[in-house]
């Protein structure tokens, strides 16, 4: 596997840690993780197209090794973009850029290459996300990303990892551990738990209209991919089907096995991902 190095990008007062893999001076992909995870998930995939591309992969403020809003009202999809023109600015990335967001990470792709970056995004991937998510997954999510648990050791937050992310699907044990060891941090009282401020769900409530893509979709011009976890509850079938009819109209590919939200960490998604962004 290729070594990523660490990076810590000043936006305005915050620090943004991106995990950067390849070579500086090639196309720029960014990987964008999910609601409650960390730029780490990304590790098989990055490690994989960094042949080709230098593959950027933030800690979305509040998650990892970000820093921490001050104020809840900063969780919001205007200064991700704001955080990603600064990584942009920091690694010299120029046009075109390539995108793949796992679910919120496709949504704040979505949101970008419909607006501030429209035009500078070539190649878009949703994985498992769309405009209308049904409140029954909305209420499992919150559940466990607003109520963080604790543990005595990290063995026990991999065991918890394994249960809370079941629907990624199957995954090799080196990936829940990674997993696991780039997801936790000690409390004050020497507890390990998930490394992030649980005020980021307040995207659920604050920014509640960040969710809804639907008036951006239309506007997107890069060529997209829309990837969807088989026995997904985020991202219902007949949901995928009106997003594939619409917009930039993008090819549809189902994970089997997988629910919200396929990984991209297998050799075949990896596969489908470098066909992808090289056409």
């Amino acid at each position: 596997m290729n070594a990523p190095q660490s990076h810590y990008v000043a936006c305005g007062p915050h620090e943004l840690h991106v995990t950067a893999w390849g070579e500086a001076g090639r196309p720029a992909l960014v990987m964008w993780h999910g609601l409650a995870r960390t730029g780490r998930d990304f590790d098989e995939a990055a490690a994989a197209l960094c042949d080709e591309y230098l593959v950027l992969c933030p800690d979305t403020l509040g998650r990892g090794l970000s820093s921490w809003a001050t104020d809840a009202a900063e969780y919001s999809y205007a200064a991700y973009g704001d955080h990603a023109e600064a990584m942009f600015a920091h690694f010299g990335v120029g046009e075109p850029v390539r995108w793949i967001g796992t679910s919120m990470g496709g949504l704040v792709g979505v949101t970008l290459a419909a607006g501030r970056f429209h035009g500078r995004i070539s190649h878009l991937v949703v994985n498992d996300i769309g405009p209308s998510i049904p409140e029954a997954a909305i209420e499992r999510i919150a559940a466990y990303v607003g109520n963080p648990p604790q543990f005595h050791t990290v063995g026990e937050l991999e065991q918890w990892l394994r249960r809370a992310y079941a629907p990624f699907g199957q995954n090799t044990d080196a990936f829940w551990r990674r997993m696991a060891e780039t997801s936790m941090r000690r409390t004050d009282s020497g507890e390990v738990t998930v490394h992030y401020d649980p005020q980021i769900a307040s995207q659920f409530t604050i920014h509640k209209n960040d969710l809804d893509i639907r008036p951006h979709w239309g506007k997107v011009a890069a060529k997209a991919l829309l990837i969807r976890g088989a026995q997904s509850d985020v991202l219902p079938r007949d949901v995928a089907d009106d997003l594939v009819a619409s917009g930039p109209k993008p090819a549809l590919f189902e994970v089997s096995g997988a629910g919200h939200a396929p990984t991209l960490a297998s050799d075949a998604e990896i596969a489908l991902l470098r066909d992808f962004l090289r056409s």
